[in-house]
Parts: structure tokens; C-alpha cells; sequence
């Protein structure tokens, strides 16, 4: 006997479809229904929500807004402003007024025809957010960097692999071709045994958290400065802190609302040495910079090195790759420069400057669909977090400290271990 098995939501609207043909002929449906004229059927759409559309949401935005299968229908953010402009680019997109304006992302993740979100808010929020939309059933792209700390890192991997969603941190240059090819080859033994992998963070400082003069609180409509603390330590309101990045003015220190330089360009160059290293474990031994250089070392004795100085002219975000027999170094200008041209093989790689995240953003939309694996999957990102936070401590202290791969501490380190997580602030959990 045959068991029943469960309608997914496309298969219910191609079901309520093919009924609707069956029951009401000749009732005119129109093309784009059923994927005429170019255009994708309701079925295989995916319902896009999103949450905190700043400036690099914004671009975000778009990337998802080119996308044939994609509706985007639901915008939330903290600023009145920001959400108006949303709605009147997604609007304008679809020639419609369909897009809805949230202040909370509880009632966005409260919605059952979003199939995914968007999670472009400060760093503050972003793997709490995005552990919420799991267990509320959202497919996630998250821009970077994705936790604050060593535990929630932890969490976030645990909380993606239970819930089976699909994850993408937005690391977008795991899907830029000359990128990937400089990782491959690191990875197939193309170089040698790899011995050093080196990032380059813009700035390795331990700058800690800062209070800043207190301003008037704006109405809660329009900037909900309760929800843009959310699990932070509470400080007064200041405008300078609304931006996340903001390394000179509070937004992007260490402990406020942020991981510094070494996390948030970390985040991006040192994911690509992860990557090159075969997404291993993160490095198990960090020390304090010494003439520019902070040297961590895997198990395998490999080196991941810190560097600030002493680059070719690649580009931002420049990642070297050493192995026995060979090296090779790419940036975000799309250029790589090898130890021998014997390395290429033949191969055209293309140069794809300026890190483009629509390639990236495709990614993630496939695998919503096929619901595999994308490049920037949450283990991923667990792990390129957790050497960048690591690192942190390692600065902060100005000492050396020592990571346990198998208890995810610091080994026989109370100070070290004191920062491997940070109390959340009423009434928010992990």
C-alpha cells in the first residue's frame, strides 16, 4: 500500500492549480501563473522577506529583487525611513503596493508564506535573528559577521544542522570564480602540503566597548531603539551607534555591538583561508600580534596568519595561500597572482571584481529549492567565527591562549574563557 506522503507549499499551489483548471474551465489563468511569457510560476517562487535593510541590505536587496524566482513581500527594520524606502523600491519593482512594513521581525517570522529572510541588521542581532527564523522555519541569508562570540558560533552551527534549514552567510566571495579557483588549489594539493594561509583584517586592535554621549530617544515608531538593542548591554541612545559599522563612534567596537576589524573583515578573508584549509576545525593555538603579523596554528601545524602589512595590490580583502611546492594570492580585484602559470592548467578563470553578492545570492536561492549545501553554510561560518573570535581574545589579553577542538574552550584560561560568551539582555535567549 502506498503512503500518503506530506504537500509541500509548492505542491499545494500546483495542486490548487491543476484543480482550478479541472473544476472552473474556461476560467482564464494568467500566463505568469503557469510560467508563460518568461515568467516564473507561483510554485516555484521564493517568498522573501526582509529584515534590517540598511545599506549593505539594501544592495542585498537588489541582488534579490534580479532574481526571476523571487518575491520579495515583507520589509522590517527599526527606522521608519528605511522601511518607507524599502517598500517604495520593492513596490516600484513589482508595480504594485504589495510590500508589507514591520518594526518587530517576530511578525515577519511570524508569517507562513515566507519561505526566507534576509538578515541585514547590525552584527548585534545577526545569529540571534537567525536562530529565531530557524526554529520559526526560515530559510536564511545572513549577512556577516554572523555571531558575537565563541558559544553563539556554537549554537547557531547546532541550532541550522536541528533544524535542517538552509543557511548562507554572506561570505560572497566563496562564489567568485578566481576566489574559488585559489581556494581549490590550496585544497587538491595543487601548492603542497599547505603550511601558511594569510588574511589580511582591517586593523588589529583590542578596541573595547565605548559609551557615547546620551540623545533624546525618538519615537519608537520611528527609531525603536529598544529592538536595535535587543540581547546588547544597555547604553543610552546615540544616534552614531544606529550604525553597525561604525568602527570610529561605538558601532562596530568589541563587545558593543560588533567584533572590530579582526571580525568583520576577518569574517570574509579569514572564511577564505578556512575554506582553503578544507573548512578544517578552526586553529587551536592564537598569539598577540608580533611585528604585524598575529600567528594562529591549526593541529596539522598549518599556519593562519593575521597580516596587516607587506601585500601585493590586489584589492581589499587579499588572502595568501602557501604550500611546499607553490603559492597563490587573490583580492576583490579579481586577480590572482600564482607562483608558476603551470598552476592555471589551461584554465580560464575568470575576474569577476568589485565582490559582487549576486552569484552568492544565487547560490543560496538554489539550495532553498534542492535544499543542499550552499557555499557559505552555517558550519562554515561556525568555524572562520570562532578563529576570528579567538583571535580577539588573544589581543584583548596580549598573551597567548590555547582553543580545545573537542570542549570548545580555552585551555586552563578562566580569563579566556570568560570571553567566550557574554550575558544577553533581558528578555533574549539563545
Amino acid at each position: 500500500m502506498s503512503q500518503k506522503v506530506p504537500l509541500s507549499r509548492r505542491g499545494f499551489v500546483k495542486t490548487a492549480i491543476a484543480a482550478g483548471v479541472a473544476s472552473m474551465t474556461p476560467t482564464i489563468i494568467p500566463s505568469s501563473a503557469l510560467g508563460r511569457d518568461g515568467a516564473t510560476p507561483p510554485s516555484e517562487r521564493v517568498v522573501v522577506g526582509g529584515i534590517g535593510i540598511g545599506n549593505r541590505g539594501n544592495y542585498d536587496l537588489g541582488c534579490f529583487l534580479e532574481q526571476k524566482d523571487v518575491q520579495f513581500t515583507a520589509v522590517c527594520d527599526i527606522k521608519e525611513s528605511r522601511r518607507q524606502e524599502v517598500k517604495k523600491k520593492v513596490d516600484g519593482k513589482y508595480g504594485n503596493a504589495s510590500c508589507d512594513m514591520y518594526r518587530d521581525f517576530r511578525e515577519v517570522l511570524d508569517r507562513t508564506d515566507i519561505d526566507a529572510v534576509l538578515i541585514a541588521t547590525g552584527p548585534n542581532w545577526h545569529g540571534l535573528m537567525a536562530m529565531h527564523a530557524a526554529k520559526a522555519g526560515k530559510d536564511i541569508y545572513c549577512e556577516k559577521p554572523c555571531t558575537k562570540n565563541i558559544v553563539e558560533s556554537l549554537i547557531l552551527r547546532d541550532t541550522m544542522a536541528r533544524t535542517g534549514r538552509v543557511f548562507q552567510a554572506g561570505t560572497q566571495r566563496r562564489n567568485l570564480p578566481h576566489f574559488a579557483f585559489a581556494c581549490e588549489l590550496a585544497r587538491t594539493g595543487k601548492l603542497g602540503k599547505v603550511q601558511k594561509v594569510y588574511a589580511h583584517p582591517a586593523g588589529m586592535k583590542a578596541i573595547m566597548s565605548a559609551w557615547l554621549p546620551e540623545q533624546p530617544v525618538p519615537e519608537k515608531e520611528v527609531v525603536d531603539w529598544d529592538i536595535y538593542l535587543g540581547p546588547a548591554a544597555y547604553r543610552p541612545y546615540n544616534q552614531a551607534l544606529l550604525n553597525g559599522f561604525n568602527f570610529e563612534k561605538g558601532g562596530g567596537l568589541v563587545g558593543a555591538f560588533g567584533g572590530g576589524g579582526v571580525l568583520e573583515w576577518g569574517s570574509h578573508c579569514v572564511d577564505l583561508c578556512q575554506w582553503a584549509v578544507n573548512d578544517c576545525p578552526p586553529p587551536v593555538e592564537y598569539n598577540p600580534p608580533k611585528n604585524g603579523e598575529l600567528v594562529c596554528k591549526y593541529e596539522n601545524g598549518c599556519e593562519l596568519i593575521f597580516r596587516e602589512t607587506g601585500w601585493i595590490p590586489l584589492g581589499s580583502c587579499p588572502v595568501r595561500f602557501e604550500g611546499e611546492t607553490g603559492w597563490v594570492e587573490a583580492g576583490d580585484s579579481g586577480k590572482m597572482v600564482l607562483s608558476s602559470p603551470t598552476l592555471l592548467a589551461g584554465r580560464n578563470v575568470e575576474e569577476i571584481g568589485g565582490y559582487p553578492a549576486t552569484f552568492h545570492v544565487r547560490d543560496f536561492l538554489d539550495c532553498v529549492k534542492t535544499r543542499g549545501k550552499p557555499k557559505g553554510n552555517a558550519e562554515a561560518a561556525c568555524n572562520a567565527h570562532i578563529a576570528c573570535h579567538a583571535a580577539n581574545v588573544a589581543l584583548a589579553l596580549g598573551r597567548q591562549v590555547k582553543y580545545d577542538l573537542k570542549t570548545t574552550m580555552f585551555v586552563d584560561d578562566e580569563p579566556a574563557n570568560r570571553m567566550r560568551s557574554e550575558a544577553l539582555r533581558e528578555p533574549w535567549r539563545l
